[in-house]
């Protein structure tokens, strides 16, 4: 029996307003001294009221457009009823049944290798194109955070609520990933593109990115199922089980946990055994996964509408003019860079990896007159510059610095050139005897010896005098 992963993503990313999602408490949390940024509404005291965040609503609608979904016209927020010690209130604001933004999609690419028999001149390697589609975008407010300690040489856990009421967009895939490689590509592409609406830090080791796979796998019984599988399709059932990874903080180990996850169902399956629908967690050090609790299902968590929260309305007015706040993403930007700047789709990914690294770039265009956009191409990505500190006019500079005429001595150069000749006898005598080539290959020795640091034109013409002037002799 063959199987084929069957993948779905939850993400969670913290939104950098400067407030909390309900509240006025700074929510810029992380470093600071425990339970520092709290208030009534954090530590859900009673007779608190929450008040959302406005700027938080927009840059969720934002996403939501910059990941092709459809914003309904009507949303609401919702109480997510759960006991755990993170949790003052005993329920969690957020949203279920009207969400922000639905039915999105993102586009990942990558090679694949394409092998029609054993004979290894018959691999071809060819790009692949595969649509991820975006359930739903949603926000709500994230939980405080739990600390492992030891008290008076006694073993506790004790409670930061500094995080608590944090905004806290997630979003959701549906289960159209194959394989732990397209969940980190998926995830890496992702964290690119809110990164460039300015909304996140999306950093998984600090924790305002983190990611949830869901994972189980569908049985096939043929080659034919196989290949389809492995592309987008639509008419098959789901597994009737899921599993879900927690303590996930980097793209390295989405990638390890799901490749193992896959590999222990396997083995269960293959025994005849049932995977059980459960939340498990992963550990780096051993490498495995491992199980936490049976997971919940909605109904468990008594969704009901917030009350003290009114139902928010849109008008398609106000949702253009969010649009318009989109900047131009990577995809286009890559286009542009290519067709603008004519440059190869490589150096285009690595300028654009980053919006302030595609932002230097086309700034040094505008001011570097006289070098072409390859050349200042080259310099970014090979010389590694830190645009923090060189700012484009200044990179402009020191090319054309670096470019120039060395001011060099005249006796310095007429001995380094002397000595040349004497080292190159052959060049020389194939000079004299008509091979006009062999100057050139004596002004590069030259320029080889003064590292690039003299005109090469006034290079060859005392190379001319001084041969001109052995013949004579």
């Amino acid at each position: 029996m063959k199987y084929t992963p069957i993948i779905g993503l939850e993400i969670h990313v913290e939104l950098k307003t400067k407030s909390k999602m309900f509240c006025g408490c700074n929510a810029d949390y992380f470093g600071h001294k425990p339970n520092t940024h709290c208030c009534p509404v954090c530590l859900g005291l009673p007779g608190s009221l929450p008040v959302p965040n406005a700027k938080a609503i927009e840059w969720t609608i934002m996403a939501g457009l910059a990941l092709n979904c459809k914003i309904p016209l009507l949303s609401k927020f919702d109480r997510k009823n759960y006991f755990y010690l993170d949790l003052p209130k005993g329920y969690q604001i957020s949203q279920y049944d009207q969400p922000f933004a639905i039915n999105g999609e993102l586009n990942i690419k990558y090679q694949i290798s394409n092998i029609k028999n054993t004979n290894k001149k018959s691999k071809k390697i060819r790009e692949n194109l595969r649509k991820i589609k975006i359930r739903r975008v949603h926000l709500e407010e994230d939980t405080g955070k739990m600390i492992h300690a030891k008290v008076d040489g006694k073993k506790c856990t004790l409670i930061d609520f500094n995080r608590s009421g944090v905004p806290l967009m997630e979003i959701v895939t549906e289960p159209d990933i194959r394989s732990g490689d397209e969940a980190k590509l998926f995830l890496q592409k992702l964290q690119q593109l809110l990164r460039y609406l300015k909304i996140s830090e999306c950093d998984m080791e600090k924790g305002s990115m983190r990611c949830e796979p869901n994972v189980s796998l569908l049985k096939i019984r043929n080659s034919k199922s196989e290949i389809r599988s492995k592309l987008q399709i639509t008419n098959y059932k789901l597994p009737k089980y899921k599993v879900e990874i927690k303590n996930l903080n980097s793209f390295k180990f989405v990638k390890k946990a799901i490749d193992y996850e896959i590999k222990r169902q396997i083995e269960i399956l293959d025994r005849g055994g049932k995977v059980d629908q459960e939340t498990r967690g992963w550990n780096d050090k051993k490498g495995i996964t491992f199980s936490q609790r049976i997971k919940e299902i909605a109904a468990d968590y008594r969704y009901f509408p917030e009350p003290d929260i009114p139902p928010i309305r849109w008008t398609k007015a106000k949702i253009t003019k969010i649009k318009a706040q989109i900047p131009e993403l990577p995809d286009q930007r890559i286009g542009r860079f290519i067709k603008k700047y004519e440059l190869s789709e490589y150096d285009a990914r690595i300028l654009t990896s980053k919006r302030e690294i595609a932002d230097y770039y086309e700034e040094a265009c505008r001011v570097g007159r006289g070098i072409s956009n390859k050349e200042l191409a080259n310099w970014i990505i090979n010389k590694k510059i830190d645009i923090d500190k060189v700012l484009p006019a200044k990179l402009v500079k020191i090319i054309l610095k670096e470019r120039a005429p060395s001011t060099m001595g005249k006796s310095v150069l007429e001995k380094i050139i002397g000595q040349v000749l004497l080292d190159n006898k052959k060049a020389v005598s194939d000079y004299k005897g008509g091979k006009t080539q062999a100057l050139m290959f004596l002004v590069g020795q030259v320029m080889s010896r003064v590292r690039g640091q003299a005109d090469p034109k006034v290079v060859a013409e005392v190379l001319k005098s001084k041969i001109k002037t052995q013949k004579a002799k």
